[in-house]
């Protein structure tokens, strides 16, 4: 540390390593912490945005990464790699916001619309656990799906509880309406887009 003190103040920020930055802030360097974080910034977004497939909230979790590298820098080991410190604190905020995402109505309305395809299995309702706040949850979402079903014209009702929340293929779907595949087809997507632009507004 004394040998470090004695060296730095003669070397440019942009010559000291990452741990050497860390040393440089803590000893009440100007700058030094700010050029760390334009180091990482965009490598952090970039990392970030990859995992959570959200740049615009990566940003706000690259802030809140370096708000936490701030309150614990002085316990941070200098021996130890800064940026592998950094992305370790970057990766937990990121597992923490899909965790977080997964209890978000809005997943049931991404799952419905990035879904709906040929072979996809009927809606599923994530698996909470069995925390109150979780409970009441899924049963609002299983409400607020029943009740928007309900909203759609009966033909259209008809198809898309028995696709979305039975699971029947479109040749079963045709035997118990009574009509030909194309038409079965039709009303479904009908029916999706409907029920989507229904439910969209409850789940912002």
């Amino acid at each position: 540390m004394d040998n470090m003190s004695q060296v730095m103040p003669g070397r440019s920020l942009d010559d000291l390593t990452d741990e050497e930055l860390v040393e440089a802030h803590l000893e009440g360097r100007p700058g030094a912490f700010q050029r760390l974080y334009d180091r990482y910034r965009d490598r952090l977004i970039h990392f970030i945005t990859r995992k959570t497939g959200d740049a615009d909230r990566a940003q706000d979790l690259v802030q809140e990464a370096f708000i936490r590298v701030t309150r614990h820098l002085h316990r941070f080991d200098t021996s130890k790699k800064f940026s592998t410190w950094v992305y370790t604190i970057a990766g937990n905020l990121s597992k923490n916001e899909l965790r977080n995402r997964s209890r978000s109505p809005l997943v049931l309305f991404q799952k419905l619309t990035n879904n709906w395809d040929d072979d996809h299995r009927p809606i599923q309702f994530e698996d909470f656990s069995m925390r109150p706040d979780d409970l009441y949850r899924k049963r609002y979402l299983r409400r607020l799906v029943e009740d928007t079903v309900q909203t759609l014209p009966e033909h259209h009702r008809l198809v898309f509880r028995l696709r979305e929340l039975e699971g029947k293929s479109y040749e079963e779907i045709s035997e118990i309406t009574g009509v030909n595949l194309g038409t079965v087809k039709s009303r479904l997507h009908r029916a999706r887009n409907s029920f989507a632009q229904r439910i969209e507004p409850f789940l912002n």
